[in-house]
């Protein structure tokens, strides 16, 4: 256990009484508790038996050495049973205190203030693990997982329908020969009554009937089909 708490003699702790708290905590520990942070307090004045203040993933513990350090309090607090955590550094340390739910207020002072600045950071993020536990984020994976497996399957639905719009676009021009197909040749209009006969008419007279047609045609009057019965015909009397 010596071995698992040396990271905490790196920031001014008192070795001995670094030992003195683990060898204590060995029996304190419930299941599946882990030590955070140990702070140590370092009073102006020579101490031999300073007080600690340790915080696990559970609770805080506050450890109180007694008849010259031959024995020790231990008082402790859960987290679900603390309403919040304070610092106030001091010209000599830093005082560390917290207050629970029944109003109660603990406090340690001479806490160096890099210690002091680390167990405040700790009770926060412990604090906050209570408002917010991380076993919420399950359902919101899941919840999402769901979301992407439904938009997979309406883009599916869409390629699909798509798909068939398109074979039947394909169908439509090949229905459109029979349809034209129904159109009857376009006939020469027949001479109005009064009007005289093409077999009448000199070279000269087809020729300019041909060139009117042929005006007609240039402006958009008549329609190609036409322009061609109407040629045919008079070329045939010329």
């Amino acid at each position: 256990m010596k071995e698992q708490f040396k990271k905490f003699l790196n920031e001014e702790q008192d070795p001995k009484a670094i030992e003195k708290v683990t060898s204590k905590l060995n029996d304190l520990l419930m299941k599946g508790e882990e030590i955070g942070y140990i702070a140590v307090q370092k009073k102006p004045a020579l101490t031999v038996f300073p007080d600690s203040i340790v915080l696990t993933n559970k609770r805080i513990i506050i450890c109180q050495p007694k008849n010259l350090g031959l024995s020790m309090d231990f008082t402790d607090y859960t987290w679900d049973n603390v309403a919040g955590a304070f610092v106030k550094e001091n010209i000599l340390g830093s005082e560390f205190s917290f207050n629970t739910n029944t109003d109660l207020s603990i406090s340690i002072d001479y806490i160096p203030k890099i210690q002091a600045r680390k167990i405040y950071t700790y009770a926060k993020e412990q604090l906050d693990l209570i408002k917010n536990p991380v076993v919420a984020e399950t359902p919101i994976v899941e919840t999402a997982q769901v979301v992407e497996e439904e938009d997979d399957i309406e883009e599916e639905v869409e390629e699909v329908e798509t798909e068939e719009v398109t074979s039947f676009a394909e169908i439509m021009p090949a229905a459109t020969p029979s349809y034209t197909e129904t159109y009857e040749p376009i006939q020469p209009a027949q001479p109005a009554t009064g009007d005289r006969k093409l077999s009448d008419l000199s070279k000269e007279e087809l020729f300019d009937k041909l060139q009117n047609y042929k005006k007609l045609l240039d402006n958009g009057l008549i329609m190609q089909g036409e322009y061609d019965a109407y040629k045919k015909e008079i070329l045939s009397y010329m």
